[in-house]
């Protein structure tokens, strides 16, 4: 029977070697092929019969630009291998070596080059987010249990050959609703981690809903203290201070992920309006809020207050947030007549141009004036585009604005796979694992230039979700697909291909404690 396996994965384009199994008798594994990885790589060249093993006797090494990254890969290395593997100056002696360099002149700033021979493992980038990347690449030709944090007997097997890599998009994103539902610290840093394998590159966090308001706010404080004490169903709520706001940043930051937080304004404020009854127009507060429906909440448009409490918010989040960008929300507002709603997001946007950022809002924004660099964030369902792609969004569009693309009936990662899944909604249709992926960004609404798209996101709304794993369960695989098509080039685009190579990630999600959901149509 091992010989029998041996030849399929020889045939598969894997590299056949000899590991010592649980009874001691010696079985064929097989080193992972180089063009299994997820999102696919835009160039792959294996070179047949060629391996690198790691050893106890590997060593990284890193320029004083790239010492970060290097720690960074030791850090994954060392609890499965067992291995020191210390971190080094170059010295051109063999191992794994991370090298800043021009490399191929359209790998841009986030791709790199990863070379494996025998003897040596190198990834060449012109960025440290470009040799992160390559690690990520790296961490997937090794064997699923490199995820360990326990150590495991190896082999630790390289297939050669090389890779050259580069983003089709330059926003790969992924958004995390905590206001519907709360998630602590812990839970967005591991979600971080898992975005940072795929090669996602911005974490979109919804921080403020009719159901909690989840950042505190030094010139607001009752956001947090009173709106951050409710969630949907009833339960504890909760919200970040400043410095747990901080934490993720600088966690995210490492792995070159930027957070762009989003307030939700004029509508979806029902959290700000319980705390502060000002915020309304009849001057009262609502109690809170903990269901699910939508469009009954506005802030008061014609209220001075209302703009210094949004240059408030606005001014401290900016204050805390490195990244270029401030989500302003503007969809569902059917509490705010159309005249209020275009003069407020047009005051709004100015309030984030104030703050030196580049505002982003769900496609609805396309109502208002121009803004500089503004980004719509197209969200509903694809199959029935009118609604959302109209006079005004393909207007806004020539004007210079910047799509990101959330189908909802693709990209939504809270919808149900099939009627009977236990989580999930249902409004914009089910979407199994080919649903998210199969769609072209790039001819998604007709008539938009493909130059506007700015990239992909997959948002994941939390009213069904209320811990990690179920968060997770609905992450994975349809996470992976949204990731693929904004990294791997159209004419990597395959469903039969890729079905095989996310099959094969499960134990590796497996390796990571994922709590995945074990779709149908992966083999």
């Amino acid at each position: 029977m091992a010989a029998v396996i041996g030849a399929l994965l020889l045939a598969a384009g894997a590299v056949a070697v000899r590991k010592i199994c649980c009874d001691g008798e010696s079985v064929t594994a097989a080193a992972v092929d180089l063009r299994q990885v997820v999102p696919a790589p835009a160039s792959v060249r294996p070179a047949p019969g060629v391996t690198f093993t790691l050893t106890g006797d590997t060593a990284i090494q890193a320029p004083d630009g790239a010492t970060r990254v290097a720690d960074q890969l030791a850090a994954l290395l060392r609890p499965p291998t067992g291995f020191a593997l210390p971190v080094q100056p170059p010295a051109g002696d063999g191992g794994i070596a991370l090298v800043l360099s021009t490399v191929e002149p359209d790998v841009g700033e986030q791709g790199y080059r990863l070379d494996v021979t025998a003897r040596s493992v190198t990834i060449r980038a012109r960025t440290p987010a470009g040799l992160f990347a390559g690690e990520q690449t790296l961490r997937q030709l090794l064997p699923p249990e490199v995820e360990s944090r326990t150590v495991h007997p190896g082999p630790w097997v390289l297939p050669g050959g090389s890779i050259v890599d580069r983003p089709r998009y330059p926003y790969r994103g992924a958004m995390l609703d905590v206001a519907r539902h709360f998630f602590g610290v812990d839970d967005v840093l591991r979600y971080l981690d898992y975005l940072a394998l795929y090669k996602i590159n911005y974490l979109h966090l919804h921080l403020s809903d009719d159901q909690g308001w989840r950042i505190a706010i030094d010139g607001w404080p009752r956001l947090a203290s009173h709106g951050g004490r409710t969630e949907v169903g009833g339960g504890p709520g909760g919200f970040y201070t400043k410095d747990d706001y901080r934490r993720i940043v600088a966690y995210a930051e490492q792995r070159y992920i930027t957070v762009v937080p989003e307030i939700d304004m004029p509508g979806h404020t029902n959290a700000a309006l319980s705390s502060y009854g000002e915020l309304s127009c009849d001057g009262k507060a609502p109690a809170p809020y903990t269901g699910t429906r939508v469009g009954f909440s506005s802030l008061c448009p014609t209220k001075e207050v209302t703009y210094d409490f949004v240059a408030d918010v606005l001014g401290e989040l900016a204050a805390l947030t490195p990244g270029r960008y401030l989500h302003v929300g503007g969809d569902e507002a059917m509490s705010t007549s159309e005249a209020d709603y275009v003069t407020f997001m047009n005051r709004v946007q100015g309030v984030v141009a104030g703050t030196g950022k580049t505002v982003i809002g769900w496609h609805q924004l396309a109502d208002a004036e121009p803004a500089d660099g503004r980004i719509l964030q197209y969200w509903t369902p694809a199959r029935a585009p009118a609604d959302a792609f109209d006079t005004t969004f393909r207007a806004a569009v020539k004007e210079g604005a910047k799509v990101v693309l959330s189908p909802a009936d693709h990209a939504y990662l809270d919808m149900k796979y099939s009627p009977s899944s236990p989580l999930g909604l249902t409004w914009a249709g089910t979407v199994e694992v080919e649903d998210a992926y199969g769609w072209d960004p790039d001819n998604l609404l007709p008539g938009l230039d493909p130059a506007a798209v700015l990239g992909v996101e997959a948002p994941l709304w939390t009213e069904t979700v209320t811990t990690m794993d179920e968060v997770e369960y609905l992450a994975f695989p349809r996470l992976t697909a949204i990731a693929e098509l904004g990294w791997a080039p159209k004419s990597s685009h395959d469903w039969a291909t890729f079905r095989i190579r996310l099959g094969n990630q499960r134990p590796r999600w497996t390796a990571l404690g994922i709590d995945f959901y074990d779709s149908p149509q992966l083999p």
